[in-house]
Parts: structure tokens; C-alpha cells; sequence
């Protein structure tokens, strides 16, 4: 990646930081950003490092799945300054636990897409065709959640 000068348009961000211009005017319409975007000579955005460090947080926080309102409060937060580090922290710790779930989940999923991988390769291996495949069985129901309880049937 290039290095990042002072003042950058809005399409140099849109190329920093993989956004669209569409998403960034959003982003800012959103109060998304720590510090007002700036405007240069004619009105067009001139956008710091420090907005585009903070735009790959805001990155990173949404394709972890955070909501558009929560990333905003986080936002506020962190533009009000220092003195609410308790919520920030509250904050932070709801959506770590959401992360982790989600985690959980998509393990969950993979080891599923696996076991199937598996049934298939040996399939396809040996020649046969596929009838009913079911799930492998969790070691404990208690363990797992509802995606594995069930019977999946190949089709």
C-alpha cells in the first residue's frame, strides 16, 4: 500500500481503504467518523490519516458484524473523549460475546461442510451414488447447538 499523505480526496480514501465514495459519503452522513470531514478549496472533502485509520476500525468493526447504531455510539463515545471508557468497555464486551457466538456458529457450519466433504469424496472415490447422509452426531447434544441436533439429507 502506498503511503498515505496529509490530505486525501475522496476517491484516494475510496482507494486506501477498499470503501466506495458512495460508502464513505454515507459513513459520514452517518456520524461515523471521530473529527468533521474537512473541505478544501471548492467544497471537496479532504480527508487526514487519522480519518482513515479510524475508517479501518469502522472497517474492522463491521465485518464483524456490528450494527450501524452500535458503531455510532462507539463513535460518539470516542469523540466525546476520555471519561466514558466504562461504556466503551460495556460496549465492546456485548460485541465480543456477539463475535465469539458467531464463531461458534460458523465452526459449527465448517465442521458440518467437512463431515459432507468427506461423505462426497468418498463417494465420489468408490463410484457410488448418494442416497442419505445424515449429520455426524455430536459427542453431546448439550454441547451444540441446534445445526448439528438435526438430520441433514443429501441431496
Amino acid at each position: 500500500m502506498a503511503e498515505i499523505t496529509t490530505r486525501l480526496s475522496i476517491g484516494q480514501v475510496a482507494e486506501h481503504t477498499g470503501l466506495s465514495v458512495h460508502a464513505l459519503r454515507f459513513y459520514e452522513r452517518e456520524g461515523l467518523f471521530i473529527h468533521s470531514v474537512q473541505r478544501g478549496p471548492g467544497g471537496r472533502r479532504v480527508y487526514s490519516r487519522d480519518d482513515v485509520e479510524w475508517l479501518t476500525v469502522c472497517i474492522i468493526l463491521r465485518a464483524s458484524g456490528m450494527p450501524l447504531p452500535m458503531l455510532r455510539r462507539y463513535a460518539d463515545l470516542v469523540r466525546e473523549g476520555a471519561g466514558n471508557e466504562e461504556e466503551r468497555l460495556a460496549l465492546m464486551r456485548e460485541h465480543h460475546e456477539h463475535v465469539t457466538t458467531q464463531i461458534g456458529r460458523l465452526t459449527e457450519s465448517l465442521d458440518l461442510i467437512r463431515f459432507k466433504v468427506g461423505v462426497y469424496e468418498d463417494l465420489v472415490a468408490q463410484g457410488g451414488t448418494a442416497h442419505q447422509c445424515h449429520a455426524p452426531s455430536p459427542s453431546t447434544d448439550e454441547e451444540r447447538t441446534p445445526l448439528l441436533r438435526h438430520e441433514a439429507v443429501v441431496e
